[in-house]
């Protein structure tokens, strides 16, 4: 797939197919928000939720269900169970990281401040687990809480890898799989186990969405360095940060002992100087990394659409191997 401005994009079209859904969900989710005490809640909340993202995380909770046959409402809440969780931990990453903008926006923590990012998001995802509890599923409740503590041990294990040289390519995909690609597989699971799937079909849609997540979080580290399409971000933040991605991870493998020594003082001691991002660039070209990368980006798209086609044909199901396209095509 090759990116036109001018077409309906895979998740575009899927927003439409599940539009009524959707408004259900946007409708919970502001009433859930809502604090009678505290009204910074809700503010801070809508500043982040009504951003414009995609919600592809509560769209993928709406579409196995709908894919599987569903007919109650519970989808509903678990697709807004989703999106408060992502929500809490964009929050919560945001203070981490110490970042000023998000989704093209100033964060809620340079807004208000790290104090209110932190307890709104703890409240975001207290709700969250009201929201999965009225669903009566202790399966739907597992998957989810499991997803949220394998997201938080992702963030952790991130701190102490990102500037550490050691770091190689299956710690990488741990933290990938664990900070970004859990909520996916969570999102596309409960939608199976909700409408009753049988497990062939749930196991289907929880590899689908791993394969996805991390196709998603290689494309936007790749984007980092590669390309103009990382909206809300300047080339090279995570080098500024000190972020050992997959890129730089593949280039500090086949370093020389002088290139080595650069990688050292940029990322792990963090003393970087006028000229070091482009000569970072540089050694990224030298050694592939970022084409290996783009490719090991195509190679999970493609086993994110395997996991789908198993399933009975459907709408749906082709705008999710669409939606697998798409992830890569902005790298293409």
């Amino acid at each position: 797939m090759v990116l036109d401005k001018s077409t309906v994009k895979p998740h575009e079209q899927l927003s439409d197919f599940l539009s009524e859904e959707m408004g259900k969900v946007n409708d919970l989710i502001r009433a859930r928000m809502a604090s009678k005490h505290a009204p910074r809640i809700p503010e801070v909340t809508a500043h982040l939720v009504e951003a414009g993202g995609k919600r592809l995380r509560p769209m993928l909770t709406l579409a196995a269900a709908e894919l599987c046959g569903y007919q109650g409402e519970y989808h509903v809440h678990l697709a807004a169970t989703v999106e408060f969780i992502h929500t809490a931990t964009l929050l919560h990453d945001d203070v981490v990281d110490e970042s000023g903008q998000r989704r093209g926006r100033p964060t809620a923590n340079l807004l208000w401040d790290n104090k209110s990012s932190i307890l709104v998001g703890d409240y975001l995802f207290s709700r969250s687990f009201q929201l999965m509890v009225e669903t009566g599923s202790l399966k739907v409740l597992d998957i989810l809480a499991n997803a949220s503590a394998t997201i938080a041990e992702g963030e952790v294990l991130q701190l102490t890898a990102a500037q550490d040289l050691s770091t190689n390519e299956d710690i990488y995909l741990q933290i990938v799989r664990g900070k970004t690609a859990a909520l996916f597989s969570a999102a596309t699971e409960v939608g199976g186990v909700i409408a009753a799937a049988p497990d062939a079909v749930v196991n289907a849609l929880f590899t689908y969405g791993d394969a996805l997540g991390v196709s998603f979080q290689i494309v936007d580290d790749l984007l980092d360095y590669w390309g103009s399409d990382a909206i809300g971000k300047n080339i090279g933040d995570d080098f500024r940060e000190r972020k050992l991605t997959l890129p730089v991870i593949k280039a500090v493998a086949k370093a020389d002992d002088t290139e080595r020594a650069f990688w050292k003082r940029t990322i792990e001691k963090g003393d970087q100087q006028d000229g070091d991002l482009e000569h970072a660039l540089a050694l990224l070209n030298k050694h592939n990394a970022m084409e290996e990368t783009r490719q090991d980006a195509l190679a999970w798209a493609d086993a994110a659409k395997q996991a789908i086609n198993t399933l009975p044909e459907h709408p749906v199901r082709q705008m999710l191997s669409d939606i697998a396209d798409y992830v890569v095509a902005r790298v293409n």
